[in-house]
């Protein structure tokens, strides 16, 4: 749209929306109430004149009202594309630097505690949890098959190819894109029930089938998964440190388990599933959710980033661990983290 002025371009904009959502033509009256353009009819008027004779819009019938043409579609959808690819490449290339940031943090992070306590460490990255939809991007890769760019809460980026058993035109892309994000936008995995799925395939007709697709591309995105945790660990050699741990046996199948990510993966899910749970939890002998280290202690606590952002911290020890200094690094810790991240 580099030729038309920002005031066409918005009105321009305002009637392929307002096209697409009613299918009906639309009047200049209608643009003025349903715009911030601050502009008077007769002006909208006016330029409604200049886009039809520039090729943007036509008028089907002697009503006022005007359709998009398929310039106007074009440009609509070559404009809207633009955007959101930018968009989407500048969340990937945010995502990459601050998880870099991060990872370079948590490695700091757990090193010291690790120092600070004199016992084994653990922690994992923040991982979202119970995450929001941000939005859907439809885009036409050829005859055959569509892009779907999936953006949730937390700039979770997640791109499916659907392949397409009827042919669709761009202005049927427009109406499900419209369709999906306004249904969709701001729900969590929980919210999108039977019910709002089954309207949506009903009013997306012949195409439900690419509902469905995007659908369970966005259950996917929005899970957590398990095995994309990060865990970082530090100090397993401080076991060394307490006779009762220090048995050769005993300390192989700590070293063990403080290297299996997946058990350690498990052991925390049950501290981060629980949403009021952000507190300091103790597992003491064979309370521990992990049979190789009934005897030790274990002290995990979750800390809350805020938009369903979630991770934990955890101390490995001997029962008789001084749970004093744990429990206050580990709530100072918590604070810490919070500040970390926000400016990371």
């Amino acid at each position: 749209m580099s030729e038309l002025d920002e005031r066409k371009r918005k009105i321009l904009k305002a009637i392929i929306k307002t096209y697409l959502e009613t299918g009906e033509p639309v009047g200049s009256r209608t643009i003025s109430k349903d715009t911030d353009l601050n502009l008077s009819s007769a002006t909208i008027r006016n330029e409604m004149s200049d886009l039809e004779e520039m090729g943007y819009i036509i008028q089907p019938h002697t009503s006022a009202g005007r359709i998009p043409s398929d310039a106007g579609y074009r440009l609509y959808v070559d404009e809207l594309m633009e955007e959101k690819q930018q968009e989407v490449a500048q969340i990937q290339e945010m995502m990459i630097e601050k998880t870099d940031r991060m990872e370079k943090v948590l490695k700091q992070v757990v090193r010291i505690l690790a120092s600070n306590t004199n016992y084994a460490t653990m922690i994992t990255g923040p991982n979202y949890h119970h995450n929001k939809l941000k939005f859907i991007q439809l885009s036409k890769v050829n005859e055959e098959q569509i892009l779907a760019v999936i953006v949730a809460e937390g700039n979770l980026v997640k791109n499916q190819i659907i392949g397409l058993t009827e042919a669709i035109d761009d202005e049927r892309i427009l109406k499900l894109n419209l369709l999906l994000n306004t249904q969709l936008n701001g729900l969590t995995i929980e919210e999108i029930n039977l019910g709002l799925i089954k309207k949506l395939k009903e009013q997306a007709g012949v195409h439900s089938s690419v509902v469905s697709e995007v659908l369970d591309a966005v259950a996917k995105v929005i899970e957590v998964d398990d095995e994309e945790v990060p865990v970082y660990t530090s100090g397993a050699t401080n076991i060394f440190k307490y006779p009762e741990l220090a048995d050769s046996s005993k300390a192989s199948e700590l070293i063990s388990a403080l290297e299996d990510k997946k058990e350690l993966v498990e052991m925390i899910k049950d501290t981060v599933s629980d949403e009021e749970n952000t507190g300091i939890q103790v597992y003491i002998g064979s309370e521990s959710p992990i049979q190789t280290m009934k005897d030790c202690s274990v002290v995990t606590a979750s800390y809350d980033l805020g938009d369903g952002m979630k991770g934990t911290i955890g101390i490995i020890g001997p029962k008789r661990m001084d749970y004093e200094n744990v429990v206050d690094n580990l709530k100072t810790l918590k604070v810490q983290l919070d500040s970390i991240f926000k400016k990371t």
